[in-house]
């Protein structure tokens, strides 16, 4: 099957072309290798929607990456460059236009370099956190990764899709400090301090001179990422964590408006998240019938019944031992006023730990330690999932809002959906992440599934609420929120697109930017 708008004769053509500049071995074409590169938890498995990839290749370096360009605008074929793939609620290794040839850039797996003095490191977008951190570890750099859940990722990837940890530098793209980027016309600009010929500054000063790049490069499809900068944490002295526990549903209110004080003042400045055992629990019919309406005494009454604190509050603190000590201590103050509060301290890790310590660690992210422990969430057995992802004001009353509402939704779908915390991952907003199942074989099933994920972008949507990161087969739905100066955002995305991509090549449609032939409304 050649691309969409491709002849076979073109295709053919660019085939040969991909081979002669990478090896044949390297271009994919087969069923077999072509199966690798679909949807694992795909929503529209087995059905005309679900996007398949026409051919894969997989380039070694920055050089063949621009060649690769270059036959790409010679017979305009689509390019969809991923990093590894494994981003797999959100589509996978799976291309928003269906039909693309797959840029697979899991071969450029170098650690370039990694300052332990000034706490970063220079790697290549084929680079997951097991390969940067097996490479501190055999070196003995007192550094400490943040590392998504799984870790199997890669590390440009993860961060160029706004991915997230727990540690002061969980926002990863926030994290990511200077790039090297081949362009759609094969162009390589790096930015940042790198455009100035062997900067130190690279990795250390994101800015630059003039306006700041960086983001158009992310969520995006205006050039390929081959080179990142990505900071890390000089390895704390411990880790603590904390657990503030209230009773009552309207408690939430001052547990956030205090819990948001904390984090603008920089007291807490690592992931915090809040759940709640009663509306996170086990359903029954009692919870059922408050569903649809209880009021805070009812559910009150319910938690009281069932012997349950109605939130609770985690946090994890990193750094020196007596100023962590002292974090906490303060933490406890400032909770301490409300009525009912309890708290819970967690295990303190203290640094450095040997290569057994850190194997008996049980919540190995909380230390940086990339693991697939979990991995059974996704439940695999069943098809996967994808999932729902919200950014949340900083208010209880949102916590509530975005709880009860999305809770109903939920329950009155049918569909068994795995509702989230609501987690601080970013410094100044909370992030709401349900994970929704999809099935193998049961093509109703995955048909609910899409109804009740599309009803929960319109709900967010109307309490002006958006997705910060979205599965690929909802990118224009979640585009379309955006809607402000009807449409203005994407008007400008699709004019940056088609002044540095004319001919469309590069991830046709990714995040809702499409180029000008395939615009639904040009």
């Amino acid at each position: 099957m050649s691309p969409p708008g491709v002849s076979e004769q073109d295709f053919s053509a660019a085939l040969r072309a991909f081979a002669t500049t990478l090896g044949a071995e390297w271009v994919f074409t087969s069923a077999t290798d072509v199966a690798l590169y679909r949807d694992a938890y795909s929503p529209f498995r087995g059905e005309t929607d679900e996007r398949v990839v026409s051919a894969a290749i997989a380039p070694d370096n920055v050089e063949q990456v621009r060649e690769v360009v270059r036959i790409a605008n010679r017979y305009r074929i689509p390019l969809y460059p991923i990093s590894t793939g494994k981003n797999l609620a959100y589509g996978g290794s799976a291309p928003v236009l269906s039909g693309s040839v797959v840029l697979d850039l899991k071969r450029m797996n170098r650690v370039l370099e990694v300052s332990e003095r000034n706490a970063y490191a220079l790697v290549e977008p084929g680079v997951s956190y097991f390969d940067l951190y097996r490479h501190i570890q055999e070196r003995g750099l007192r550094l400490m990764l943040d590392v998504p859940s799984p870790g199997w990722g890669s590390v440009i990837g993860n961060a160029l899709e706004h991915g997230v940890g727990l540690s002061p530098l969980r926002d990863h793209f926030g994290a990511a400090c200077g790039m090297e980027v081949v362009l759609a016309d094969g162009g390589l600009l790096r930015t940042g301090m790198g455009a100035i010929d062997a900067s130190p500054t690279w990795q250390q000063y994101k800015h630059g001179f003039g306006p700041y790049l960086d983001g158009l490069f992310a969520q995006s499809n205006l050039g390929i990422v081959t080179k990142m900068g990505i900071w890390l944490l000089p390895e704390p002295e411990v880790v603590r964590g904390l657990r503030v526990s209230l009773p009552r549903m309207n408690d939430v209110v001052a547990l956030v408006d205090i819990m948001a004080q904390l984090a603008y003042s920089g007291v807490v400045d690592s992931q915090f998240q809040i759940r709640s055992p009663v509306l996170h629990g086990a359903r029954d019919p009692e919870f059922e019938t408050l569903a649809t309406g209880g009021n805070a005494d009812q559910w009150d009454a319910y938690a009281r019944r069932r012997g349950l604190a109605f939130w609770d509050a985690t946090f994890t603190f990193y750094g020196p031992e007596h100023v962590v000590d002292a974090r906490w201590t303060h933490v406890v103050e400032r909770y301490a006023k409300l009525d009912g509060v309890r708290f819970a301290d967690a295990p303190t890790y203290r640094f450095p730990m040997s290569g057994e310590q850190r194997e008996r660690v049980q919540d190995k992210q909380l230390l940086g330690i990339p693991s697939l422990q979990d991995f059974g969430r996704a439940a695999v057995d069943t098809g996967g999932h994808m999932d729902f992802s919200i950014v949340v004001p900083m208010t209880g009353e949102a916590v509530l809002d975005a709880l009860v509402t999305f809770g109903r939704a939920f329950a009155q779908s049918g569909v068994d959906i795995g509702m989230g915390a609501l987690t601080c991952f970013h410094p100044r907003a909370l992030t709401f992440i349900s994970s929704l199942p999809v099935s193998r074989d049961d093509r109703e099933a995955n048909q609910r599934t899409r109804d009740v994920y599309l009803h929960c972008v319109a709900l967010a949507a109307q309490r002006g609420w958006g997705q910060y990161r979205v599965h690929a087969a909802f990118m224009d739905a979640a585009a379309a929120t955006y809607g402000f100066g009807g449409g203005a955002l994407t008007r400008f995305h699709g004019a940056l697109k088609d002044a540095v991509d004319p001919n469309g090549i590069l991830a046709a449609g990714r995040y809702g930017i499409w180029p000008r032939h395939l615009r639904r409304d040009p």
